[in-house]
């Protein structure tokens, strides 16, 4: 019923037609033209050519106003059809199966827009009707059930049982009424099995063999940013075991982003470059007076270098005067390359250079700006300050240790070991933290059958906030390759050196695990660190049997759990922040979008489109946001006035702001909301043309 009730293009008088066709239909104006009354061209003595061709006519029931002969033979009784209606055609002849040049010739039935139906039938209109699109190709078809299923045949008044009438004051009767009374059978859709919905009009086959429509696909444009994670459960501003709050964060990721830009000093002679790899900064600075570092026996420097292939930074640690006899020695760089561990450097690649006049070795490592060893971060000493105020009366903690007060603010340890020790002492939840994860990597690589052979405090890297990484992995497989180890001794040794370590840290000098200090460094990590970590740095050191890195790991499964729940709440703590961030390009759209509207030298043949309508509005508004200026007509360069703007453009507020002409002659008190809507709308004209161009479809 849907045909029934589209809208026509004109408002149209419907009146019942009169039973002669040659007398006004009633009600009708009594001077209409000659052309009102002009008997129709095709007359209804010609056969439909849908007969004639297919056998069948499909719109035989729904208005063809052609003949049709009955599908019975001539011989049988007919069928009594109901009285004919006013208007009803005469029966013809059958006609016979030759073809005549009248039959061959006769035209085929398109059906006319509605408008056109009701303008003859209503005998005047008050607008020309709309012509109806001709028939595609596409629309005939070689079966003749589907012939023009396109194409919607007009409904012609005088052969339905139904009458469109006015009321005595001129009133039309409800036509949604009388489509509610007719049968859903009316239309015998049996043969064909399309059932069109509403909306499906003559043009349809237009459309079907148009291109599909290109529709640019915007960013949701919300009021408010993404809400992010619920605050309670992660909170931003507090401090935790592996993520600092967002102030933090923030600098600190700022601060890796200067790191990576910075350049060496002049004077230091390093190549321009080394093997693909430029713009050599070091790393160690060895402060003068002061023995260089060492990596075993030979003198070694690291810088860091950006790699010409794809731009990244990454870090090169030399190895000097060393000559490489066999290329073999190469081997183990590519197990370590292949090793992906988040507590292990990457290693990347190895070879020999002469770039420094020398034979150096050279092994590249993933880079991580403004790390830092454990060795510099716990270790090393710094000169007391001078004593200004008296000392305050010691203190003690619970587990018994006498404090006094350090020069970082906390409080350090009196125990006599290290005297005029300076750094702050360990917290026994990070010496925890260390544990798991460097005993996490070791069981990674005593897995794969290889050992790390670099447990040091100089060689761990402290990457974030308690995150800790083994640096310099694999370039002692390297130096060492000549000599034949037993791989399992060699892990053994890592399990010694992870004992050192312990004790190396928790109590700040290298040399605590032997001399004649050993036992005050039992009492003093008994004291501070409790009877768990005593134990398992005196099995570490232990010579006389066999360790294994997984009975470890089993007695410290507690720790490896509480380590978990800190990694998992610190990558909901990351997220948050991420979440924080999704949004961040909504002002560049915005400044896009006014690049797009203002100063546009011409669009729909205006020359002076971006100056009228809406986009003058959107003009004033730039200056508003960009162009002001101070009373001495110098610009205000305030970039907190600009975001304040652009941040109430794009969430569309109320509050109203006056804008005023470059000539000062005229002003315009308008909202955020009017601008932001003045912007829509010229950026969806320009969307438009856009889409309709033929350069769009270049771009599809």
């Amino acid at each position: 019923m849907s045909y029934f009730s589209r809208p026509q293009s004109a408002a149209v008088r419907i009146v019942k037609p009169s039973s002669n066709p040659d007398e006004p239909a009633k009600g009708s104006q009594s001077a209409t033209s000659s052309a009102t009354n002009t008997p129709r061209k095709d007359t209804t003595q010609r056969q439909c050519r849908n007969i004639v061709i297919y056998g069948r006519c499909k719109y035989q029931d729904k208005g063809c106003i052609y003949y049709h002969p009955p599908s019975t033979p001539p011989e049988a009784p007919a069928t009594p059809s109901p009285p004919a209606t006013s208007g009803a055609r005469p029966e013809s002849p059958v006609v016979s199966g030759v073809l005549s040049a009248h039959a061959v010739n006769a035209p085929v039935f398109v059906p006319k827009a509605a408008s056109t139906i009701a303008a003859s039938v209503g005998g005047s209109a008050s607008s020309p009707p709309t012509p109806s699109r001709p028939p595609t190709a596409s629309a005939y078809s070689d079966d003749p059930f589907v012939q023009q299923d396109n194409q919607w045949q007009d409904y012609e008044e005088e052969q339905s049982g139904y009458d469109y009438s006015y009321d005595g004051n001129g009133q039309m009767e409800s036509l949604a009424g009388q489509m509610e009374e007719l049968s859903t059978g009316y239309y015998d859709d049996s043969y064909d099995g399309h059932h069109y919905g509403s909306g499906y009009d003559d043009a349809a086959a237009y459309f079907a063999t148009a291109p599909a429509p290109m529709f640019i696909r915007q960013p949701l444009n919300y009021h408010l940013y993404t809400p992010t994670t619920t605050p309670d459960f992660v909170p931003s501003t507090t401090n935790t075991h592996f993520v600092p709050p967002s102030a933090e964060l923030r600098q600190m990721m700022q601060e890796r982003s200067e790191t990576i830009r910075g350049v060496a000093p002049p004077g230091l002679n390093l190549p321009d470059e080394l093997q693909g790899y430029h713009t050599l900064v070091p790393l160690e600075v060895t402060p003068t007076g002061t023995e260089r570092r060492k990596f075993g026996n030979w003198y070694s420097t690291v810088y860091r270098a950006i790699k010409a292939s794809d731009g990244l930074p990454y870090v090169l640690r030399r190895i000097e005067n060393y000559r490489l006899v066999s290329a073999a020695a190469f081997g183990p760089i590519e197990f370590w390359s292949n090793l992906k561990h988040p507590t292990v450097v990457n290693v990347k690649e190895a070879f020999t250079t002469r770039a420094f006049d020398d034979n150096s070795l050279v092994v590249v490592y993933a880079y991580h700006p403004n790390s830092r060893t454990l060795a510099d971060l716990h270790l090393k000493q710094n000169k007391p300050p001078p004593v200004t105020t008296p000392v305050p009366t010691p203190t003690f903690t619970p587990r018994g240790g006498r404090f006094q007060p350090g020069p970082f603010g906390g409080q350090i340890p009196q125990s006599g070991l290290v005297l005029g020790q300076q750094q702050p002492p360990v917290p026994e939840r990070t010496m925890w933290s260390y544990i798991v994860q460097i005993a996490g990597a070791i069981k990674r690589v005593h897995e794969a059958g290889y050992a790390v052979r670099n447990i040091d405090a100089t060689k761990i890297l402290l990457t974030s906030q308690n995150r800790i990484r083994l640096s310099s992995c694999g370039t002692m497989d390297v130096l060492m390759h000549d000599t034949p180890q037993d791989v399992h001794l060699l892990q053994q040794e890592d399990l010694s050196q992870f004992g050192r370590l312990i004790f190396t840290l928790c109590c700040q000098n290298t040399g605590a695990s032997v001399g004649p200090h050993f036992q005050k460094s039992i009492d003093h990590i008994l004291r501070f660190y409790g009877q768990d970590m005593k134990s398992l740095a005196l099995w570490l050191i232990s010579k006389g049997s066999v360790k294994n890195i997984d009975s470890i790991l089993d007695s410290i499964r507690g720790r490896v759990l509480q380590e978990q729940e800190d990694a998992l709440s610190g990558m909901d703590r990351y997220e948050h922040e991420l979440q924080s961030e999704l949004e961040n390009a909504r002002l560049v759209r915005l400044m896009t979008k006014f690049g797009f509207i203002n100063e546009r030298p011409e669009f729909a043949r205006e020359p002076r489109w971006s100056e009228t309508g809406d986009r003058y509005i959107i003009k004033l508004f730039r200056d508003y946001v960009f162009h002001q200026v101070d009373e001495h007509g110098n610009p205000v360069l305030d970039m907190s006035h600009v975001l304040e703007c652009l941040n109430k453009l794009d969430a569309g507020t109320d509050e109203k702001m006056m804008l005023v002409a470059r000539d000062e002659q005229s002003c315009l008190v308008v909202s955020y909301k009017d601008v932001k809507a003045c912007m829509e709308g010229a950026f969806s004209d320009l969307t438009k043309a856009a889409i309709a161009s033929p350069a769009a479809y270049k771009h599809r």
